[in-house]
Protein backbone atom coordinates (compact mmCIF):
# COMPACT_ATOMS: atom_id res chain seq x y z
CA UNK A 1 0.00 0.00 0.00
CA UNK A 2 1.36 3.46 -0.88
CA UNK A 3 1.86 5.57 2.18
CA UNK A 4 -0.22 8.72 2.27
CA UNK A 5 0.31 11.61 4.62
CA UNK A 6 -3.19 12.54 5.72
CA UNK A 7 -3.70 15.30 8.26
CA UNK A 8 -7.39 15.52 9.14
CA UNK A 9 -8.68 18.69 10.74
CA UNK A 10 -10.25 18.33 14.15
CA UNK A 11 -13.40 20.30 14.89
CA UNK A 12 -13.87 20.21 18.67
CA UNK A 13 -17.28 18.95 19.74
CA UNK A 14 -18.69 21.84 21.65
CA UNK A 15 -21.46 21.37 23.72
CA UNK A 16 9.71 -9.39 41.07
CA UNK A 17 11.78 -11.17 43.52
CA UNK A 18 10.22 -9.06 46.21
CA UNK A 19 6.57 -8.04 46.04
CA UNK A 20 4.63 -5.56 48.17
CA UNK A 21 0.99 -4.57 48.07
CA UNK A 22 -0.97 -1.39 48.81
CA UNK A 23 -4.75 -1.47 48.45
CA UNK A 24 -7.34 1.30 48.09
CA UNK A 25 -11.14 1.25 48.47
CA UNK A 26 -13.20 1.79 45.33
CA UNK A 27 -13.98 5.47 44.73
CA UNK A 28 -15.81 7.47 42.12
CA UNK A 29 -13.78 9.62 39.71
CA UNK A 30 -14.22 13.36 40.16
CA UNK A 31 -15.03 15.11 36.89
CA UNK A 32 -14.04 18.71 36.29
CA UNK A 33 -16.52 21.19 34.80
CA UNK A 34 -15.35 21.86 31.23
CA UNK A 35 -17.21 22.71 28.02
CA UNK A 36 -17.01 19.02 27.15
CA UNK A 37 -17.03 16.50 29.96
CA UNK A 38 -13.48 15.30 30.60
CA UNK A 39 -12.11 12.31 32.43
CA UNK A 40 -9.61 13.30 35.09
CA UNK A 41 -6.68 10.99 35.88
CA UNK A 42 -7.52 8.35 38.45
CA UNK A 43 -4.26 9.20 40.19
CA UNK A 44 -1.80 12.02 39.59
CA UNK A 45 1.96 11.64 39.25
CA UNK A 46 2.69 11.36 42.96
CA UNK A 47 2.45 8.37 45.22
CA UNK A 48 0.22 8.98 48.25
CA UNK A 49 1.39 7.90 51.67
CA UNK A 50 -0.53 4.72 52.44
CA UNK A 51 -0.24 1.78 54.74
CA UNK A 52 0.85 -1.56 53.35
CA UNK A 53 -1.89 -4.16 53.24
CA UNK A 54 -0.46 -6.93 55.43
CA UNK A 55 -1.52 -10.57 55.80
CA UNK A 56 -3.05 -11.78 59.02
CA UNK A 57 -0.72 -13.39 61.53
CA UNK A 58 0.01 -17.00 60.63
CA UNK A 59 -1.18 -16.64 57.01
CA UNK A 60 0.66 -16.08 53.73
CA UNK A 61 -2.00 -13.87 52.14
CA UNK A 62 -4.59 -11.34 53.36
CA UNK A 63 -7.82 -12.73 54.75
CA UNK A 64 -10.66 -12.38 52.21
CA UNK A 65 -14.25 -12.48 53.42
CA UNK A 66 -15.84 -11.10 50.22
CA UNK A 67 -18.37 -13.42 48.64
CA UNK A 68 -17.50 -14.40 45.06
CA UNK A 69 -20.63 -14.99 42.95
CA UNK A 70 -20.99 -18.05 40.75
CA UNK A 71 -20.14 -17.55 37.07
CA UNK A 72 -18.27 -14.35 37.90
CA UNK A 73 -16.17 -12.48 35.35
CA UNK A 74 -12.45 -11.73 35.40
CA UNK A 75 -11.16 -8.35 34.22
CA UNK A 76 -8.55 -5.81 35.26
CA UNK A 77 -7.15 -2.45 34.20
CA UNK A 78 -3.71 -0.96 34.70
CA UNK A 79 -4.33 2.43 36.28
CA UNK A 80 -0.78 3.74 36.13
CA UNK A 81 2.94 3.10 36.44
CA UNK A 82 3.60 4.36 39.96
CA UNK A 83 7.38 4.05 39.55
CA UNK A 84 9.75 3.59 36.58
CA UNK A 85 7.57 4.83 33.69
CA UNK A 86 8.44 3.50 30.22
CA UNK A 87 11.95 4.47 29.05
CA UNK A 88 13.17 5.54 32.48
CA UNK A 89 16.97 5.56 32.64
CA UNK A 90 18.46 3.34 35.37
CA UNK A 91 22.05 2.64 36.33
CA UNK A 92 24.01 -0.34 35.09
CA UNK A 93 23.39 -3.35 37.35
CA UNK A 94 21.05 -1.34 39.60
CA UNK A 95 18.39 -3.10 41.66
CA UNK A 96 15.25 -0.98 41.26
CA UNK A 97 11.63 -1.29 42.34
CA UNK A 98 8.90 -1.25 39.70
CA UNK A 99 5.37 -0.54 40.97
CA UNK A 100 2.14 -0.91 38.98
CA UNK A 101 -1.35 0.00 40.16
CA UNK A 102 -4.27 -2.20 39.06
CA UNK A 103 -7.99 -2.30 39.66
CA UNK A 104 -10.08 -5.47 39.75
CA UNK A 105 -12.88 -4.50 37.32
CA UNK A 106 -14.43 -7.96 37.18
CA UNK A 107 -16.92 -9.57 39.55
CA UNK A 108 -14.56 -12.33 40.70
CA UNK A 109 -12.41 -11.80 43.77
CA UNK A 110 -8.73 -12.46 43.14
CA UNK A 111 -7.97 -15.43 45.38
CA UNK A 112 -4.85 -17.52 44.66
CA UNK A 113 -4.13 -15.48 41.52
CA UNK A 114 -0.53 -15.23 40.30
CA UNK A 115 1.72 -12.87 38.39
CA UNK A 116 4.05 -14.62 35.94
CA UNK A 117 7.00 -13.39 33.90
CA UNK A 118 6.14 -14.33 30.31
CA UNK A 119 8.94 -12.96 28.12
CA UNK A 120 11.59 -10.29 27.74
CA UNK A 121 15.12 -9.55 28.86
CA UNK A 122 16.91 -11.06 31.83
CA UNK A 123 16.07 -8.64 34.66
CA UNK A 124 16.01 -11.08 37.59
CA UNK A 125 12.21 -11.18 37.60
CA UNK A 126 10.51 -13.99 39.56
CA UNK A 127 8.97 -16.62 37.29
CA UNK A 128 5.75 -16.63 39.33
CA UNK A 129 4.47 -14.64 42.31
CA UNK A 130 1.32 -15.23 44.36
CA UNK A 131 -1.01 -12.23 44.40
CA UNK A 132 -2.85 -11.18 47.55
CA UNK A 133 -6.62 -11.46 47.70
CA UNK A 134 -8.31 -8.50 45.98
CA UNK A 135 -12.07 -7.90 46.00
CA UNK A 136 -14.10 -6.72 43.02
CA UNK A 137 -13.59 -2.98 42.26
CA UNK A 138 -10.66 -2.82 44.67
CA UNK A 139 -7.34 -1.21 43.69
CA UNK A 140 -3.96 -2.73 44.43
CA UNK A 141 -0.34 -1.65 44.00
CA UNK A 142 2.14 -4.38 43.11
CA UNK A 143 5.90 -3.83 43.47
CA UNK A 144 8.79 -5.99 42.30
CA UNK A 145 12.53 -5.63 42.79
CA UNK A 146 14.22 -6.04 39.39
CA UNK A 147 17.85 -5.85 38.29
CA UNK A 148 19.08 -3.80 35.33
CA UNK A 149 21.60 -5.46 32.98
CA UNK A 150 25.14 -4.11 33.01
CA UNK A 151 25.35 -3.26 29.29
CA UNK A 152 23.91 -0.03 27.87
CA UNK A 153 20.70 -0.51 25.89
CA UNK A 154 16.91 -0.63 26.10
CA UNK A 155 15.25 -3.50 27.99
CA UNK A 156 11.74 -4.88 28.51
CA UNK A 157 10.04 -7.47 30.68
CA UNK A 158 6.48 -8.72 30.11
CA UNK A 159 4.16 -10.15 32.76
CA UNK A 160 0.65 -11.62 32.87
CA UNK A 161 -1.99 -12.03 35.56
CA UNK A 162 -3.37 -15.56 35.92
CA UNK A 163 -6.52 -16.74 37.68
CA UNK A 164 -6.48 -19.70 40.08
CA UNK A 165 -7.53 -22.02 37.22
CA UNK A 166 -4.60 -20.90 35.03
CA UNK A 167 -6.37 -18.52 32.64
CA UNK A 168 -4.84 -15.18 31.65
CA UNK A 169 -6.79 -12.20 32.97
CA UNK A 170 -6.95 -9.37 30.38
CA UNK A 171 -5.44 -6.06 31.47
CA UNK A 172 -7.79 -3.72 29.62
CA UNK A 173 -7.30 -4.78 26.00
CA UNK A 174 -3.87 -6.31 26.61
CA UNK A 175 -2.89 -9.80 27.73
CA UNK A 176 0.31 -8.55 29.35
CA UNK A 177 1.73 -5.59 31.22
CA UNK A 178 5.38 -4.62 31.23
CA UNK A 179 8.38 -2.72 32.46
CA UNK A 180 10.51 -0.86 29.90
CA UNK A 181 13.68 0.99 30.76
CA UNK A 182 17.09 1.92 29.42
CA UNK A 183 20.60 1.65 30.77
CA UNK A 184 23.14 4.38 30.04
CA UNK A 185 22.94 7.07 27.38
CA UNK A 186 21.73 4.69 24.71
CA UNK A 187 21.83 6.47 21.33
CA UNK A 188 18.94 4.52 19.80
CA UNK A 189 16.30 5.88 22.18
CA UNK A 190 13.47 7.14 19.96
CA UNK A 191 12.05 10.65 19.92
CA UNK A 192 8.76 9.64 21.55
CA UNK A 193 10.58 8.30 24.61
CA UNK A 194 11.35 11.85 25.69
CA UNK A 195 9.32 13.12 28.62
CA UNK A 196 7.01 16.12 28.39
CA UNK A 197 7.34 18.32 31.50
CA UNK A 198 4.11 18.69 33.43
CA UNK A 199 2.39 22.08 33.65
CA UNK A 200 3.58 24.60 36.21
CA UNK A 201 1.36 25.94 38.94
CA UNK A 202 -1.33 24.19 40.94
CA UNK A 203 -2.49 21.84 38.14
CA UNK A 204 -3.87 18.33 38.41
CA UNK A 205 -2.38 16.41 35.50
CA UNK A 206 -1.38 12.97 34.27
CA UNK A 207 -2.23 10.06 31.94
CA UNK A 208 -5.07 7.59 32.44
CA UNK A 209 -4.60 3.99 31.29
CA UNK A 210 -8.29 3.22 31.78
CA UNK A 211 -9.28 5.93 29.28
CA UNK A 212 -6.86 4.50 26.72
CA UNK A 213 -8.34 1.01 27.13
CA UNK A 214 -11.89 2.34 26.77
CA UNK A 215 -11.08 4.21 23.54
CA UNK A 216 -9.52 1.08 22.03
CA UNK A 217 -12.47 -1.07 23.10
CA UNK A 218 -15.02 1.36 21.63
CA UNK A 219 -13.16 1.60 18.31
CA UNK A 220 -12.81 -2.16 18.00
CA UNK A 221 -16.47 -2.69 18.93
CA UNK A 222 -17.51 -0.42 16.04
CA UNK A 223 -15.18 -2.27 13.68
CA UNK A 224 -16.59 -5.65 14.66
CA UNK A 225 -20.13 -4.32 14.18
CA UNK A 226 -19.06 -3.26 10.67
CA UNK A 227 -17.63 -6.76 9.94
CA UNK A 228 -14.07 -5.42 10.13
CA UNK A 229 -11.24 -7.04 12.10
CA UNK A 230 -10.29 -5.54 15.43
CA UNK A 231 -7.08 -3.52 15.51
CA UNK A 232 -4.08 -4.86 17.42
CA UNK A 233 -2.42 -2.53 19.91
CA UNK A 234 1.13 -1.67 18.86
CA UNK A 235 3.32 -0.52 21.77
CA UNK A 236 5.55 1.71 19.60
CA UNK A 237 2.57 3.45 17.98
CA UNK A 238 0.99 3.81 21.42
CA UNK A 239 4.13 5.53 22.72
CA UNK A 240 3.99 7.93 19.77
CA UNK A 241 0.33 8.73 20.49
CA UNK A 242 0.88 9.15 24.23
CA UNK A 243 3.71 11.65 23.89
CA UNK A 244 1.55 13.82 21.61
CA UNK A 245 -1.45 13.64 23.96
CA UNK A 246 0.79 14.79 26.81
CA UNK A 247 2.31 17.51 24.63
CA UNK A 248 -1.16 18.91 23.85
CA UNK A 249 -2.45 18.65 27.42
CA UNK A 250 0.60 20.03 29.20
CA UNK A 251 1.30 22.79 26.64
CA UNK A 252 -2.40 23.66 26.16
CA UNK A 253 -2.96 23.32 22.41
CA UNK A 254 -5.08 21.17 20.09
CA UNK A 255 -3.32 20.36 16.82
CA UNK A 256 -1.62 17.58 14.89
CA UNK A 257 1.50 19.76 14.86
CA UNK A 258 3.56 19.03 17.94
CA UNK A 259 5.37 21.67 19.95
CA UNK A 260 8.65 20.42 18.45
CA UNK A 261 7.55 20.18 14.79
CA UNK A 262 4.77 19.46 12.35
CA UNK A 263 2.76 16.25 12.17
CA UNK A 264 4.76 15.22 9.08
CA UNK A 265 8.03 15.69 10.91
CA UNK A 266 6.80 13.81 13.97
CA UNK A 267 5.64 10.91 11.83
CA UNK A 268 8.84 10.87 9.76
CA UNK A 269 11.02 10.69 12.89
CA UNK A 270 8.87 7.88 14.26
CA UNK A 271 8.94 5.90 11.00
CA UNK A 272 12.72 6.17 10.77
CA UNK A 273 13.10 4.84 14.33
CA UNK A 274 10.36 2.20 13.90
CA UNK A 275 10.15 1.00 10.28
CA UNK A 276 8.02 -1.98 11.35
CA UNK A 277 5.47 0.21 13.16
CA UNK A 278 4.81 2.96 10.64
CA UNK A 279 1.89 5.36 11.09
CA UNK A 280 -0.59 6.13 8.30
CA UNK A 281 -3.13 8.37 10.00
CA UNK A 282 -3.96 10.24 13.19
CA UNK A 283 -7.17 11.58 14.75
CA UNK A 284 -7.62 13.73 17.85
CA UNK A 285 -10.43 14.39 20.30
CA UNK A 286 -11.22 15.97 23.65
CA UNK A 287 -13.29 14.70 26.54
CA UNK A 288 -14.33 11.20 27.53
CA UNK A 289 -13.99 8.10 25.31
CA UNK A 290 -17.66 8.36 24.31
CA UNK A 291 -17.25 12.09 23.60
CA UNK A 292 -14.41 11.14 21.25
CA UNK A 293 -16.51 8.56 19.40
CA UNK A 294 -19.33 11.10 19.00
CA UNK A 295 -16.91 13.70 17.61
CA UNK A 296 -15.36 11.32 15.08
CA UNK A 297 -18.73 9.95 13.98
CA UNK A 298 -19.81 13.42 12.81
CA UNK A 299 -17.28 13.82 9.98
CA UNK A 300 -14.45 12.23 7.99
CA UNK A 301 -12.74 10.99 11.15
CA UNK A 302 -15.09 8.01 11.05
CA UNK A 303 -13.23 6.82 7.93
CA UNK A 304 -10.25 6.23 10.19
CA UNK A 305 -12.23 4.37 12.84
CA UNK A 306 -13.58 2.03 10.14
CA UNK A 307 -10.49 2.12 7.90
CA UNK A 308 -10.15 -1.24 6.13
CA UNK A 309 -6.43 -0.75 5.44
CA UNK A 310 -5.41 -0.48 9.11
CA UNK A 311 -4.37 -3.41 11.28
CA UNK A 312 -2.72 -1.71 14.27
CA UNK A 313 -3.57 1.10 16.65
CA UNK A 314 -1.97 3.20 19.37
CA UNK A 315 -3.89 5.50 21.72
CA UNK A 316 -2.66 8.22 24.06
CA UNK A 317 -4.52 10.24 26.69
CA UNK A 318 -3.44 13.03 29.04
CA UNK A 319 -5.29 15.39 31.34
CA UNK A 320 -4.43 18.87 32.60
CA UNK A 321 -6.85 20.76 34.84
CA UNK A 322 -5.19 24.05 33.81
CA UNK A 323 -5.77 23.51 30.07
CA UNK A 324 -8.63 24.72 27.88
CA UNK A 325 -10.20 21.28 27.33
CA UNK A 326 -8.90 19.16 30.22
CA UNK A 327 -8.52 15.76 28.54
CA UNK A 328 -6.80 15.19 25.18
CA UNK A 329 -6.96 11.97 23.13
CA UNK A 330 -4.62 10.96 20.28
CA UNK A 331 -5.23 7.90 18.12
CA UNK A 332 -2.68 6.73 15.53
CA UNK A 333 -3.26 3.99 12.97
CA UNK A 334 -0.75 1.65 11.31
CA UNK A 335 -0.77 -1.20 8.80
Amino acid sequence: MTKKLIIPLLIPFLLYSCISITKYPAASVHRQDFVTATLAPIETRWMPATATYSPAIGTTSPVMTTFTPANCTNAAILLRDVTVPDNTQVKSGEIFTKTWEFQNTGTCSWINYTLKFTSGDEINAPASTLMPAVASNEKVQVSMDLTAPTADGTYSGYFALYSSDGNVIPIGTERTFWVKFRVGDYAAVSAESRSIPGPSGNCNYGPNASTVSQVISLINAERINADLPALAVDSEIAAFAQIHAEDMAYNNFLSHDGSDGSFGERMMHHDIAHPNARIFGEILAIGTPQNAMDQWRMDEHWNYVLGSGFTRIGVGYAYNSCSDYGGYITVDFGE
